[in-house]
């Protein structure tokens, strides 16, 4: 893989750590970030990891990962229920994608029950907590290998 495989969090996951403990655990964003390049180095691929409170600004990602990226695992958290433009960005995306929640959506509120993510992405990680990000680029190295394949 010459590309790096883009980490997409949506609003609020800046939070990690502080935000709903009881929830999301205690490890940061910035431990996601290196538990995922550290995982990525293991099987030779690069990952990208950013993190956006603004749909516009995680539209604007994707539209860049499509150039730029072998891959994407986006966690969208709230964008993942409402934003139409976010799977509408996904669609233009030619390799594997895999949505990727924290907490499994099911267990929670009806409202987190649906997902537009789900109508573009290849695979989905949820309910790990935080070690579900490094599993996710496990996945992901498999997907990428599928996708070489074709």
């Amino acid at each position: 893989m010459s590309k790096p495989i883009f980490i997409l969090n949506g609003p609020n996951l800046n939070l990690l750590g502080t935000r709903e403990p009881n929830l999301y655990g205690s490890t940061t964003l910035a431990d996601v970030a290196k538990n995922c390049a550290a995982r990525g180095k293991a099987l030779g691929l690069k990952t990208d990891l950013r993190q956006t409170n603004s749909e516009a600004q995680m539209v604007d990602w994707i539209h860049e990962a499509i150039k730029k990226a072998d891959g994407i695992i986006i966690n969208a958290a709230a964008l993942t229920h409402t934003s139409v433009a976010v799977l509408d960005a996904l669609k233009n995306f030619k390799g594997p994608i895999v949505e990727l929640h924290i907490t499994n959506p099911h267990q929670r509120e009806s409202f987190r029950h649906f997902s537009y993510v789900t109508f573009a992405a290849t695979a989905m990680m949820s309910g790990f907590g935080a070690e579900g990000y490094p599993l996710a680029v496990e996945g992901m190295a498999l997907l990428l290998k599928k996708h070489e394949a074709k």
